[in-house]
Order: C-alpha cells, then sequence, then structure tokens
C-alpha cells in the first residue's frame, strides 16, 4: 500500500503516526524561517524566505482525504499545498487576494490540491469564524464563504465576526441560515476547529499564514511568483 493510500484511508482529523516522527524537524524549520529579524517591507508584505534544499521532505503531512471539508484540487493531484491561516490575519487575507487565485487555478486543471487548517490564533473570534467556514462548507461552499471573510483582501474586524454577523453573511451567499446557525455551533463544527488548532500547534505553526508546498513550508505572505516557482519546481520533481 503506498503512502499516499494510507493518507486517504485516514479520518479527516486524525494525525498520521509520521506527523508525530517529522513534528519536531517542522517546528525547527518554520523557527528558522520566521525568526524575529525578519522585518517587513514598505509595503507591508512579509520578506521572502530562502529555503533549506537539504530539509526534510513534509508531504506525509498532506491528509488527501477526499471527505476533507476544507480542501480543494482533487484528491491525487501531482503536488499538494497545505495552509494554516486565521481569520483575524492581515497577511492571510492579503495572500488570499494576491496568490490563492492563481493557486486555485492549478486545483482546477488538476495539478494541485490545497488543503486548508485554520490556526485560530487570535482568539474566540478567530474560532467562530472557522467554526462559521465549516457550516459553510457543510452546504458545499467552503471556499465561496472563506473568500467572503477575505473580501478584497482584507479580514473582517471582530464586531463583524459575531455569530449573528457571520449567519448574515450565509444568507447574503443564499446559504440555508438556518441550517447553518445549528451546523455552526455543533460538536462537529467545535471539534473541527480544535483538531485545526491542535494540528497547527502541533507542527509549530505559530505564526500565520504558514504553508506547506510540495512538501517544502513557507512562511508569510511572499510574493505570487515564489509561490508560482516553487509550485512548479514541485510539479517538474512529482512527474
Amino acid at each position: 500500500m503506498s503512502a499516499k493510500t494510507r493518507r486517504q484511508a485516514l479520518p479527516v482529523w486524525v494525525v498520521p503516526t509520521i506527523v508525530l516522527a517529522i513534528a519536531a524537524a517542522l517546528i525547527v524549520v518554520i523557527f528558522v524561517v520566521n525568526r524575529p529579524s525578519a522585518v517587513e517591507d514598505e509595503a507591508g508584505a512579509q520578506p521572502e524566505q530562502t529555503q533549506d534544499p537539504d530539509q526534510p521532505d513534509f508531504t506525509e503531512l498532506e491528509t488527501r482525504n477526499e471527505n476533507d471539508l476544507f480542501a480543494v484540487g482533487p484528491v491525487d493531484a501531482p503536488v499538494g499545498l497545505i495552509v494554516f491561516s486565521d481569520y483575524q490575519c492581515p497577511y492571510c487575507a492579503q495572500w488570499n487576494e494576491d496568490t490563492l487565485p492563481s493557486m486555485a487555478e492549478r486545483a482546477e486543471a488538476g495539478e494541485l490540491r490545497i488543503e486548508w487548517h485554520d490556526a485560530a490564533i487570535f482568539g474566540p473570534a478567530s474560532e467562530r469564524a472557522a467554526a462559521a467556514v465549516y457550516a459553510a462548507a457543510s452546504q458545499g461552499a467552503f471556499l465561496e464563504y472563506h473568500n467572503a471573510l477575505f473580501e478584497g483582501g482584507e479580514h473582517r474586524p471582530e464586531s463583524e465576526l459575531t455569530e449573528e454577523a457571520l449567519v448574515a453573511l450565509a444568507g447574503e451567499l443564499g446559504l440555508d441560515t438556518e441550517q447553518f446557525a445549528q451546523d455552526m455551533t455543533s460538536e462537529s463544527a467545535l471539534s473541527a476547529v480544535e483538531q485545526n488548532k491542535q494540528f497547527a500547534q502541533q507542527l509549530g505553526a505559530s505564526s500565520t499564514p504558514t504553508f506547506i508546498l510540495g512538501g517544502t513550508p513557507m512562511v508569510g505572505a511572499q510574493p505570487t511568483d515564489v509561490f508560482v516557482d516553487a509550485f512548479e519546481q514541485a510539479l517538474e520533481q512529482a512527474e
């Protein structure tokens, strides 16, 4: 049985045993590329990080589960992208506006699998937003609702992340608001949010956004070209 097949057989929220074996290495990598000496440029973007070509391969962290509500692109896409984000993170909103469209095109072409994990590091409002996204995903509107929370490359203020505001947004998107409200506060939603938080914490993804593209960790809302180049390199290696 291949590694990919083993990942597909696992429940969505169960961290594979292999994760525990390599999480420490990933924490070190993320710490190094996210050390405090990094500064923002004049445009407010986080600086580009240089990846060590000898670092471990973290493709085993991709769940590749066909039942994953927080994923787009085919399960068997040759390249995987894991996204750790937060709905109150300005850099996450920036990346979503500037770079996600290019990555989504690759997913639609069948070349990329994108899996999101909400780190929810900014507290209860972030957790509510993550639960709301779960509720939207339960109605098949994950990406639509996700993008609405980052509309225009901006994150919504905490005052717009109340339960009432999140349900109202669901209504604006044409979702069943009664079902949405139930799903958002369900045990399943709360469990999904908590599991995602724990997954991010176990891997040391304490800063958002953090990515693993083709097995290589990347930190910050780096320019789109950086992600495109990394994707093309990973695709070439996968072929």
